[in-house]
């Protein structure tokens, strides 16, 4: 197979629209670079996605959507032999983010080589604050709306972009198109809320952090509700989302930006209404994390959500269980009974909470009723408090300082948090 160069490779966006040709796969074992270009023959195009053995790790690809190149990154697991169909799920950065940020972020991939399933983060066509950055152009939003830079212009076809995408993955890669799934963070997450309300029906669940919506916001009697005419999915779909009580950015009781204005709980009475859900939802709460569940929806639908007391709208990070023991442990030995003691009883649920393991545990349980982590005893650190913390390392440097934070770190690295703060 002849390498071609990267300017050759998009010459072919132009023969072959729509969808890129696993034939034409280039990789570069030196620089562990893989792209995507597209093969002259439309039969070549149409190839199965099954039958070849790809590289492991993160790589770069390309998407043609009506001639214009859209970029993303994807994860390859260990596991992958392209004679198993695995899952996949798409993964939305938010604003002032990339596709590798965001899974420094979020550990999709991580929990991908895990558990054996694919990950594919998209980036979004505006650009972003500082250099390597981009935001999403979601419908019915202003650019002047969007936390961008003042003057930004423009922004493409995002609806387009998804589609294409989700469509080229199934084609490319050995995937089972009955576990297609996507998460989004923030201003992603905005951005997969107007897709599934739009009617597409690509996901069978999704994921939110700090992020879901219902419709654009439209003010009724003075009370800012989603618009109904605004979100009309395809089907009921399996829903798990996070929030935070203390979220500055997209306020968790509504107001905020012009985009926002209604609070998560409204998002989600309505959802419940979309999906056709029964109930008022089991709610549990343990060291400051509520945990929701809708379990009766139609199509067998489910809708859970995590709300942290303290939480702002950082990603949630969990604490290494050596840390997740109760404050009480500081006192000592006396302290340490303390603790055996109250670890003893088994709480509702596991409170030290991993976005990202939650979802993919309730992404794979949608029509079970296990859809709860269960906690097991922590070891104790005295140092530590319970609950969950926040990645913002690297990102409140990069608000702070006006640095980008681009990601050059292995996959091995926990998420240095590419504008955790400044990605809305």
């Amino acid at each position: 197979m002849a390498v071609r160069t990267h300017d050759e490779a998009l010459m072919d966006f132009a023969l072959v629209a729509g969808y890129l040709s696993r034939s034409a796969l280039v990789r570069s074992a030196a620089a562990g670079a893989v792209f995507l270009g597209l093969m002259a023959s439309a039969d070549a195009a149409s190839a199965a996605g099954c039958g070849e053995v790809m590289q492991p790790g993160r790589h770069p690809i390309s998407f043609n959507v009506d001639g214009v190149s859209r970029s993303g990154v994807y994860f390859i697991p260990s596991a992958y032999d392209g004679s198993k169909k695995m899952p996949v799920v798409f993964d939305l950065h938010g604003s002032n983010s990339n596709p590798d940020g965001q899974l420094n972020r979020s550990s999709w991939d991580k929990v991908a080589e895990k558990n054996g399933f694919v990950v594919v983060a998209l980036q979004g066509s505006l650009p972003g604050k500082t250099s390597g950055t981009f935001a999403w152009n979601v419908p019915f939003v202003p650019v002047s709306q969007t936390i961008i830079p003042t003057g930004a212009q423009g922004g493409m076809d995002e609806m387009a972009f998804i589609q294409q995408a989700v469509k080229t993955v199934k084609q490319e890669f050995c995937i089972d198109p009955a576990r297609v799934y996507a998460s989004g963070y923030s201003g992603g997450g905005r951005m997969l809320s107007a897709y599934i309300c739009s009617g597409h029906d690509d996901f069978s669940a999704a994921g939110f952090v700090h992020s879901l919506r219902a419709g654009r916001p439209v003010e009724v009697e003075g009370k800012w509700l989603p618009d109904p005419v605004n979100c009309t999915p395809g089907r009921p779909v399996s829903i798990m989302a996070f929030a935070g009580v203390k979220d500055g950015q997209n306020p968790y009781s509504g107001g905020g930006n012009a985009y926002w204005q209604y609070g998560f709980k409204t998002a989600i009475q309505r959802w419940t209404q979309l999906d056709g859900c029964k109930g008022n939802g089991d709610t549990k709460t343990v060291n400051g994390v509520t945990f929701s569940l809708y379990g009766t929806c139609q199509n067998g639908a489910r809708i859970a959500t995590y709300v942290f007391d303290n939480g702002t709208h950082d990603w949630p990070k969990p604490v290494p269980s050596t840390q997740a023991v109760l404050a009480a442990a500081k006192d000592g030995e006396t302290g340490m009974a303390k603790v055996v003691s109250v670890s003893a009883s088994k709480p509702a649920f596991d409170a030290n909470v991993d976005p990202a393991s939650r979802m993919w545990d309730f992404f794979g349980k949608t029509d079970s009723s296990d859809v709860v982590a269960t906690a097991a005893p922590a070891k104790v650190n005295a140092a530590a408090k319970p609950g969950t913390s926040v990645a913002s390392d690297c990102a409140t440097e990069a608000e702070n300082q006006g640095t980008s934070c681009i990601s050059s770190q292995p996959i091995n690295m926990r998420r240095s948090g590419q504008g955790v703060q400044g990605a809305l």
